[in-house]
């Protein structure tokens, strides 16, 4: 049986992550993987890696990187000042789904926000992913809400 690790992600971890991203049918329009890296990724992880309110969690496996999930802690006024965790980028490698790894990654990464105060998990999911919807669902997650996006660009 595989054994897998959890951990936040590494600098040298960017460009495979970056991969994983681009690994399936969204990923590929909205994804530029390859060397050298866009300036974008490396500044968008150098900033996660500042704030204190995220992190880039990730699953290995003999040296492999199988998963990741980037979770943000958000304060609230509401719920009488409450945290929520927000629940982001999740890939799982295209070799390895189904074998289980995205759920032990939320496993892990639901405890996290269990140590860190949260009363709420959040996360939303592109309506063209109905796989990803069910995969949700059955961890528990409720579609409660009717999510909405303004592109500024």
């Amino acid at each position: 049986m595989e054994e897998y690790r959890f951990r936040e992600a590494r600098s040298d971890d960017l460009a495979s992550l970056v991969e994983m991203l681009a690994d399936d049918e969204l990923g590929q329009i909205r994804e530029s993987p390859g060397t050298p890296l866009k300036v974008g990724y490396i500044r968008a992880f150098e900033a996660i890696q500042n704030d204190p309110n995220n992190e880039l969690l990730v699953c290995e496996s003999d040296g492999q990187l199988l998963g990741m999930l980037h979770i943000t802690f958000i304060p609230y006024l509401t719920y009488i000042g409450s945290w929520r965790a927000l629940m982001e980028g999740v890939r799982v490698a295209s070799s390895k789904r189904g074998d289980g790894i995205g759920a032990k990654l939320f496993e892990w990464a639901i405890q996290r926000a269990k140590e860190k105060g949260c009363l709420i998990v959040q996360l939303t999911s592109d309506k063209k992913r109905p796989d990803a919807i069910r995969f949700y669902e059955k961890l528990g997650f409720k579609a409660t809400h009717e999510g909405m996006k303004l592109w500024l660009n």
